[in-house]
């Protein structure tokens, strides 16, 4: 008697078997996870001023420059300020350019810059511009006009005061000059500032020179403030302090 032998089904060829897909494995809380691109992080550092007083002629431009392209984040102002006033001013300002001497200096930091000659502003018309240079002899019997926002000080020039009151600014009293009255002795930065057509200025020799200064509060030096020494004192990017 036969037994009856069922042999299972072959896969027909060509058609291979399905394979059931695995099972999703949850990922390890150990397990490195892939690193997402996101933004660049905003800078910690917020957007500040660096504030610098400028007394009337100095001329800053070289190193405000300088300052935009080293430091790009830091706004830099300029705030005009007067000799009068420029002692009263670090309350308020991170440094300034000053004339010297100034009050109570042991309670700033002080860089000299540098020293300008002092120069005679008369009427272009005037017997003065003849020459080149003038000294003090040169200058005899003349009316020596000081306005009350004068930098130099007594000159002691063998000059005789005016007979008309005391003028406000170095403005009108090289507009006083300009008609032929009198003449002004001032810092060739001053002449500069307040040029005109209808005058002209000479160097007084042996006359007093007026030094300009970078000063800033012994108790705020910042470190905006050692940036911008190290520009005026000509230290590159690269420099160590």
């Amino acid at each position: 008697m036969s037994r009856d032998r069922r042999r299972p089904a072959r896969p027909r060829p060509g058609k291979p078997a399905a394979k059931k897909p695995a099972p999703k494995r949850a990922p390890s809380k150990s397990a490195p996870q892939p690193l997402q691109k996101s933004a660049q992080p905003p800078s910690s550092e917020g957007p500040r001023r660096f504030r610098l007083g400028v007394i009337p002629g100095a001329t800053p431009g070289k190193w405000v420059d300088a300052w935009k392209e080293r430091m790009p984040r830091v706004e830099i102002e300029l705030v005009p300020i007067s000799v009068a006033e420029q002692r009263d001013v670090f309350g308020d300002l991170d440094a300034a350019l000053v004339r010297l001497p100034i009050d109570r200096p042991d309670d700033l930091h002080l860089i000299r810059l540098y020293d300008e000659v002092p120069v005679v502003v008369a009427s272009a018309e005037s017997h003065l511009m003849a020459a080149d240079r003038l000294t003090a002899d040169d200058l005899t019997g003349e009316v020596l006009i000081t306005p009350l926002d004068d930098v130099l000080g007594p000159l002691a020039l063998p000059t005789v005061a005016p007979r008309f009151p005391a003028i406000q600014t170095t403005e009108e009293a090289v507009a006083t000059v300009a008609s032929g009255v009198g003449i002004l002795v001032v810092p060739m930065s001053l002449a500069r500032l307040h040029r005109r057509k209808d005058v002209d200025h000479r160097p007084l020799e042996s006359g007093p020179v007026s030094t300009v200064a970078l000063a800033w509060d012994r108790e705020r030096t910042t470190a905006d403030v050692e940036a911008f020494v190290g520009i005026v004192r000509g230290r590159t990017a690269n420099s160590s302090r």
